[in-house]
């Protein structure tokens, strides 16, 4: 069995080689769906918990055009705007209730799939969001391991069995990190929420 700081490094290391789908690397010209469902498998494949789960299948597209959340292509042709939109849906759909992901992105989809001119391109705003990718990674190593160093003075008066307090000594730190998921997602509902009430005829449009 892992020692509980075998598993810190494991998580270090996972951290350390993940990496996003960078806008350059997708193609510029439109793209069928069964390109688009590969060109996710190649790009976000080391993401998978599983070596069998799909990315992205075309069920998958049609439920997030289903529920708004990503605009129907032209010509059953997907743009490089659309691949952009499905890498920040693959991202949120973990997190998020489709009804929250659609508020999040409407400002965004309304936007840069209308037709209207914009001064910035999908492909800017998405640059600039993955741009604090690399710094966010440092905080976030950084704050992982202090939750773990804090959850390994946890017990130590406890009167248990070595194995038996190593193991409370990780479900603290398990418990650290799921509080802290918690409570950024009521965060991010919040501000769904209140997208949603600050635009009701945008909602009724849908």
């Amino acid at each position: 069995m892992k020692t509980n700081e075998e598993r810190l490094r494991d998580l270090m290391a996972y951290l350390e080689h993940l990496s996003h789908v960078k806008a350059e690397d997708i193609p510029d010209i439109d793209l069928y769906m069964d390109q688009v469902t590969t060109f996710m498998e190649t790009h976000l494949k080391d993401t998978r918990r599983h070596p069998e789960d799909k990315v992205l299948t075309k069920t998958m597209i049609n439920n997030y055009a289903k529920n708004n959340l990503l605009p129907p292509p032209v010509k059953k042709k997907y743009s490089k705007d659309h691949i952009l939109m499905l890498v920040f849906i693959y991202y949120f759909k973990s997190l998020l209730s489709f009804h929250d992901i659609g508020a999040l992105f409407r400002p965004i989809t309304e936007k840069h799939f209308s037709g209207q001119a914009s001064k910035l391109s999908l492909e800017d705003i998405y640059s600039e969001v993955f741009g604090l990718a690399k710094q966010e990674m440092e905080h976030l190593k950084e704050d992982v391991t202090a939750k773990f160093s804090r959850a390994q003075d946890t017990f130590e008066d406890a009167p248990l069995e070595g194995d038996d307090r190593d193991y409370l000594k990780l479900f603290a730190f398990i418990c650290e990190l799921s509080f802290d998921v918690y409570l950024k997602t009521q965060m991010i509902e919040m501000i769904a929420d209140q997208l949603r009430e600050e635009s009701p005829a945008s909602q009724k449009k849908k």
